[in-house]
């Protein structure tokens, strides 16, 4: 982590143009590159530096995350905005770390609120300091409450209805929704969504999310002991590709489609593994959390008047429109 911490500062100092070519593969020649970078000068902000806090509950190792960071980096770059990233999955770890934020008297603080109920205090706290606060991927239904100026992501709960009824399309009957983290609301609410858009029956399955053997073995035991499972729905890229496997495991012919995407999920989208993903565009969510820290101290522009969430999903990737999504994912922006 600690190599990323310093690329993370790094590229706070360079062109967003060169950023981007940094994913790009070494057979799309730097000419790309090179212009790229020139019109990310041309429209860098010479606006007074300000630092930005990013405060996430990302797991280690989770690829999600990597995306977010690449968006935001992107903004920072663009904005003279020093990039300031630090995580933590459990919730009471992260609420320190936006204290520590708020401690070091940061220009603005742009925080996930997978536990919202944690987040409350610090949160006040921010205000009172006079930090705005912005929420982006978690929280879409307490941000509000919690009295946050902004948020960027996806509406968890109508994704889900529109996973369901896309699965009430291809005809499927008994489907199995795995949770990888209990009590995140935005799993949970991704789960609530696809009971209520699926017309036929739904199951949720708990597993760790941060222990990939015990995720296969616990969804091949499952797929194993109930054969009219026919499909199977994941919540992160990471566990579509290990229930991959444990539906090679358990010999069963149900089918797979997940939330969220990364390059080796494309992959398998275009494979026919998975039928589809829903994309809520972690870069996306990155770069306008940032760059609205910098809209609002700069200008005193706020998206969605503080009343409307701004929604970066749900996408569809299917078979259909892979092949153009590839391109990006193997640039790391979607």
């Amino acid at each position: 982590m600690h190599r990323h911490h310093r690329a993370a500062i790094l590229t706070a100092t360079v062109l967003a143009g060169t950023l981007l070519a940094a994913g790009c593969s070494s057979s799309s020649g730097g000419k790309k590159s090179e212009e790229g970078g020139a019109d990310a000068a041309a429209g860098k902000a010479t606006t007074p530096r300000m630092t930005v806090a990013m405060v996430t509950h990302a797991s280690p190792g989770d690829t999600f995350w990597d995306l977010v960071r690449k968006g935001a980096q992107a903004a920072a770059a663009k904005d003279n905005v020093k990039l300031v990233y630090s995580s933590d999955p459990n919730a009471g770890n992260q609420a320190n770390l936006v204290q520590n934020a708020i401690d070091q008297k940061v220009d603005g603080i742009a925080l996930t609120a997978a536990k919202p109920d944690a987040m409350k205090d610090v949160v006040t706290k921010a205000k009172a300091a006079g930090v705005p606060v912005v929420g982006f991927n978690s929280g879409v239904d307490d941000w509000k409450q919690l009295g946050m100026l902004e948020y960027f992501g996806q509406d968890e709960n109508i994704a889900g209805q529109a996973f369901g009824q896309r699965l009430n399309q291809l005809g499927a009957k008994h489907a199995l929704c795995v949770i990888q983290e209990q009590g995140q609301v935005a799993l949970e609410a991704r789960c609530a969504g696809l009971k209520k858009g699926f017309s036929g029956k739904t199951d949720i399955l708990y597993v760790n999310g941060t222990d990939m053997p015990s995720v296969k073995s616990t969804i091949t035991a499952k797929l194993k002991q109930d054969s009219s499972v026919d499909q199977v729905v994941t919540l992160g890229a990471p566990i579509a590709l290990t229930a991959v496997q444990s539906l090679s495991d358990a010999g069963s012919k149900a089918k797979l489609a997940t939330f969220d995407l990364n390059k080796s999920l494309v992959k398998a989208v275009q494979d026919g593994q998975v039928e589809f993903a829903v994309d809520q565009q972690p870069y996306l969510q990155g770069y306008l959390a940032v760059d609205a820290l910098w809209l609002y101290r700069t200008n005193g522009n706020f998206s969605g008047g503080s009343t409307a969430p701004v929604l970066t999903g749900p996408a569809f990737i299917d078979k259909t429109n892979v092949d153009t999504v590839a391109a990006f994912a193997a640039k790391g922006t979607r």
